[in-house]
């Protein structure tokens, strides 16, 4: 076996020995919430709380293997849907991949993936065409310029923008920047016309 498969193994391995540490039920309601974001339900993943559903059941993971968990059931829900595969193959997949997975565990995701796989295809689909990130907050605050590049003159007041995004690859990222009064004026007519748009 080459050496970059046989550590792509023993990373899935890994990732399943801790998948092992979850029950059933935990493990379910992970990949709802999973399932539940790829269908459009929710505009991102919040890892956070995965991770304390995992602490508030006892089960203690460190940052990174959460994350792993997290990433490589997005992963192979994502790539499933991207490929049409039935419960049947993913779960063959999933075996082929590692041969330490629990019988509960994929019992769970070919239930899960029955029901909601073709609806994840669906989606994903339309989200090729259109894959932008989605606006999920805006926060602004007014302050009075001490120093500026774009303010002529000191004591101008300038409006701070954070908006926060969902990419679509699930991360949310946030992206803050300053502007005079009229730059705000102008850019919060474009979010009226904007959300106007059906």
């Amino acid at each position: 076996m080459p050496a970059a498969a046989a550590e792509e193994s023993h990373g899935v391995n890994r990732v399943v020995d801790n998948i092992c540490r979850l029950s059933p039920e935990l493990f379910a309601e992970s990949c709802q919430q999973i399932l539940n974001y790829l269908q459009g339900q929710t505009r991102g993943l919040d890892s956070a709380e995965i991770s304390d559903r995992f602490q508030r059941a006892g089960v203690l993971l460190d940052h990174e293997a959460q994350q792993n968990i997290i990433r490589f059931l997005l992963l192979t829900f994502r790539s499933a849907g991207k490929n049409s595969l039935s419960g049947d193959d993913l779960v063959s997949r999933l075996e082929e991949g590692s041969n330490k997975w629990p019988k509960a565990s994929l019992q769970v995701v070919h239930k899960l993936w029955s029901e909601h796989g073709a609806l994840i295809h669906a989606q994903q689909e339309t989200q090729d065409m259109l894959s932008i990130g989605q606006l999920v907050d805006m926060q602004w605050k007014l302050g009075l310029a001490v120093t500026s590049d774009t303010c002529r003159s000191l004591n101008s007041p300038f409006v701070s923008l954070l908006l926060k995004i969902a990419e679509p690859s699930g991360q949310i990222s946030q992206k803050s920047f300053e502007m005079t009064i009229p730059q705000f004026q102008v850019c919060t007519c474009c979010y009226v016309n904007v959300g106007s748009v059906h």
